[in-house]
């Protein structure tokens, strides 16, 4: 069986193997890997048992078990593009719980809109450029000129 590690994993792989051999206390290898000396005691008793493949998570590569089903994110992003594709992340999250009784947090939505290109966050919005304004000949040109018959700025009749 062909195992990929990270440089944690061979970091951990060496302390353990050194733990082993008896080159280094467990208290030790505990602090160097951040860990209690009882969870080193069981790392240390897997990697007896099975060898070096066992300091790899077995999760590794697999969904999470919390994660939301496929048919739902389908599902739901349907329903946005259909009835809320002009809608931020916060209001249609508010809908498909109001109207179609979906519940999701808001940033599952927003990711999902992100990904599906439905919204595009603030950061990521292409900035407008707007036209420089010329400057003027006369000194005070852009001072108020009032067509008004109230004496808004000054005392006339």
């Amino acid at each position: 069986m062909l195992v990929t590690m990270t440089d944690k994993d061979l970091y951990r792989l060496g302390i353990i193997q050194r733990v082993h051999d008896h080159t280094l206390l467990q208290r030790e290898a505990a602090r160097l890997l951040e860990l209690t000396v009882r969870q080193v005691q069981r790392i240390l008793r897997r990697y007896r048992e099975h060898g070096a493949a066992s300091i790899v998570s077995e999760r590794r590569g697999r969904p999470g078990n919390n994660r939301i089903p496929d048919e739902l994110r389908c599902a739901a992003l349907h329903l946005i593009r259909q009835y809320y594709v002009d809608f931020g992340p916060t209001l249609a999250t508010e809908k498909l719980l109001e109207r179609h009784g979906i519940p999701l947090s808001v940033e599952t939505v927003r990711n999902w809109m992100i990904s599906d290109g439905l919204w595009r966050p603030h950061s990521r919005r292409q900035v407008h450029i707007y036209q420089p304004r010329h400057r003027r000949d006369c000194l005070g040109e852009l001072i108020q000129l009032d067509g008004s018959n109230h004496a808004w700025f000054e005392c006339r009749p």
